[in-house]
């Protein structure tokens, strides 16, 4: 699990670090640190830099470590969670355009500090929702838990004042965690991302 967990990261991010490889895997820093020398050693990984990046063997390595966890679980319930997930998506979708864009058709410039706590209180409202299901997820495949602290920290930084968390990309923000839980589930259910856009539940 660990080696699929970082592998898993190293995909996301694109370019990994061994702390976002910690937040994203669930370990401490220092087996991280093991985890990545061994990966490298076996061309599962590269280090550019002070980054990590997935080899083209790694990815194949990780596509057979997602198709074994397939086999492993409750697909009619993942089915389930994932049916259940899609109202949630489609109304996170609806929150992250209205951070984006008011009403009106302009851009939030984040002036209106009244505007931006309602959309806050929006998403802190329909997380409190979602960790009822992000449990029965996690049922399904344990793997996950680690999102359970991820969001919480997304959400913490959120209520302290620092709305970069609702969505900005390069850091572990709302939007980004939620983003990669998708993938997560997109791939153990042998789907694509792209039959999903075409289904209308990308995003």
């Amino acid at each position: 699990m660990k080696e699929l967990s970082i592998l898993q990261a190293a995909r996301m991010k694109g370019r990994l670090s061994p702390e976002d490889a910690a937040a994203s895997s669930g370990l401490a820093l220092a087996e991280v640190g093991v985890q990545l020398a061994e990966l490298e050693a076996s061309g599962m990984v590269t280090l550019v830099g002070s980054t990590y990046r997935l080899t083209p063997e790694g990815r194949l390595r990780l596509e057979g470590l997602i198709s074994d966890e397939q086999g492993s679980v409750d697909a009619t319930e993942l089915r389930g969670c994932y049916e259940d997930f899609d109202t949630f998506n489609t109304d996170l979708k609806a929150i992250i355009t209205s951070w984006q864009i008011k009403g009106d058709g302009t851009a939030n410039d984040h002036t209106d500090a009244s505007y931006d706590a309602m959309i806050i209180e929006r998403i802190l409202k329909l997380d409190r929702a979602f960790t009822v299901l992000l449990s029965r997820m996690i049922l399904v495949s344990p793997r996950l838990t680690p999102y359970v602290t991820r969001f919480g920290r997304a959400v913490n930084a959120m209520e302290e004042g620092d709305h970069s968390y609702v969505a900005r990309p390069i850091l572990d923000s709302y939007h980004t965690v939620w983003f990669e839980l998708h993938e997560e589930l997109i791939g153990l259910l042998g789907l694509t991302r792209a039959e999903e856009a075409i289904a209308g539940r990308a995003g």
